[in-house]
């Protein structure tokens, strides 16, 4: 029986910073998906695991992910993927999250980075309102940056699930990534992965035996 419901934020709430990955890669000449590849290259210890985990600051890993990518044909300063990291709310997928907290817990678990001088990851002030009114609506919000773990790790998930007081077979987690994914559900949550927006919220209208018929899609 499901109790909580446990949100990606990156590429659910929010649009996919692939897509922007995708658009930069176009407009500088660069082979499609070439960041994903530097990031999909030793996971557990590159840069960007060691900057989502707060264990490079903005600097170090803007140097760091330059040389990665240099390695593989093409630099690319860290500094300028962070600038494409901040994705456009998602108002159905946050309209289909303020109606599920009406009867499910609902908690974030995020792999994110924090900003900081000269990140060029700075948001609008519009934007970053908009971020902080869907964070406000979790019960518990569990960052990589702040707490030095990050997905795929399985402590993440333990740890979400022990904040929130549930156990990981009375959990449902969403995310973009096939990755992350794996270890949720192999600790016995039911897992959901997003591939577009329509598609989420059917599965999740099935999943919770929920009526979103009043949010369009």
């Amino acid at each position: 029986m499901i109790k909580a419901v446990l949100w990606d934020f990156g590429g659910v709430l929010t649009s996919s910073p692939f897509e922007a990955f995708n658009r930069f890669e176009t407009e500088k000449g660069l082979p499609q998906n070439f960041i994903r590849s530097i990031n999909a290259t030793n996971p557990d210890t590159n840069a960007w695991a060691q900057f989502e985990s707060n264990k490079m600051s903005v600097d170090a890993f803007d140097a760091a992910f330059a040389s990665e990518s240099r390695d593989k044909g093409h630099e690319i300063p860290g500094k300028d993927v962070l600038a494409l990291l901040s994705g456009d709310i998602r108002p159905k997928m946050v309209a289909a999250l303020r109606k599920i907290k009406q009867s499910y817990a609902v908690g974030c678990i995020t792999n994110n980075v924090k900003s900081g001088k000269g990140a060029g990851m700075a948001r609008s002030s519009v934007k970053a309102k908009a971020v902080s009114n869907v964070m406000a609506l979790f019960d518990v919000v569990i960052e990589s940056s702040v707490i030095g773990l990050r997905k795929p790790d399985p402590k993440i998930y333990q740890l979400t699930c022990e904040e929130m007081g549930v156990d990981p077979c009375d959990a449902l987690f969403i995310d973009d990534l096939g990755i992350n994914l794996k270890p949720a559900k192999a600790m016995g949550m039911q897992t959901i992965k997003v591939l577009n927006e329509s598609q989420a919220l059917d599965d999740l209208s099935s999943a919770l035996n929920l009526d979103f018929s009043d949010i369009e899609h």
